[in-house]
């Protein structure tokens, strides 16, 4: 069974925050860690009073990246002459253990401690959101390694930066300062090391107070958004609000407005 302490779990009222937490390993994200993340996930995604989570490090990193035993046990079995759709099929299945944080309802924050390398950052951009620390190491630097990148960076980074930064960011694997990644939109806040989690929280909490039925809402469009013509997003935004006008959340939100008042929402 898993050490379950390779992810931790703290909550205080409707925001969850979840550790990586292997700190002598720089929280390299090794299969077992995977698994205790994605059971963690799951149990999460049945949590109705859940209104936000923020993903963090142990430690000095946020996750430095794949565990090289595993990587190097694969590179011995390519060499010689292993099966190629058997180790896809397996790297297949280890980028879903991460990437299972995109399958909560509710919004997610990367609260980037420090160094975020390879899959470590594109775990981070598996987030909805990202408050890096200005001292954090920040690298897709899968092409360094002679690897193609995995853990949906190739996904991701063009949809956050642009095809052309995002080439060069892939090509060259080079070390992205928090100041540029703020610059370029790959993050949403840099911060000082010490503000980090404070950011993040504080971020946290506005999202969880407003509507969670049209923040689970906003989530699900804004998935969908990239590959949708106007037209069929119309039709998803017209849907979703007539799913928060049956809800009794709309009608406290008009009158908070309405009573310059902070709303009390229940999300039914």
């Amino acid at each position: 069974m898993p050490n379950q302490d390779l992810v931790l779990e703290a909550r205080d009222g409707a925001i969850v925050t979840l550790t990586l937490n292997d700190p002598d390993r720089r929280n390299v994200m090794s299969r077992e860690m995977g698994e205790v993340l994605q059971a963690r996930v799951a149990s999460l995604r049945e949590d109705h009073e859940l209104r936000a989570v923020i993903l963090t490090g142990a430690g000095k990193a946020f996750a430095a990246g794949g565990d090289f035993s595993m990587l190097e046990k694969l590179a011995a079995r390519g060499a010689a002459g292993g099966d190629a759709p058997a180790i896809a099929r397996e790297m297949r299945a280890f980028y879903g253990l991460f990437l299972s944080i995109r399958a909560l309802p509710c919004p997610t924050l990367a609260a980037v401690n420090g160094a975020a390398i390879g899959a470590g950052l594109c775990l981070a951009l598996a987030c909805d959101l990202r408050v890096v620390s200005t001292a954090a190491r920040l690298a897709l630097n899968f092409a360094s390694l002679a690897l193609h990148p995995g853990m949906g960076g190739s996904w991701t980074l063009p949809r956050l930066v642009g095809p052309a930064v995002a080439a060069e960011l892939l090509y060259t694997g080079r070390v992205i300062p928090a100041e540029e990644a703020l610059r370029i939109g790959l993050i949403n806040r840099a911060v000082a090391p010490e503000d980090v989690l404070p950011t993040a929280r504080t971020l946290a909490e506005e999202i969880a107070g407003a509507g969670p039925i049209a923040i689970r809402g906003i989530k699900q469009a804004l998935a969908g958004s990239p590959d949708a013509s106007l037209e069929h997003q119309l039709g998803i935004e017209a849907a979703e609000q007539a799913i928060c006008f049956e809800s009794k959340d709309v009608a406290e939100g008009l009158a908070a407005a309405r009573e310059r008042r902070i709303p009390r929402f229940r999300g039914i």
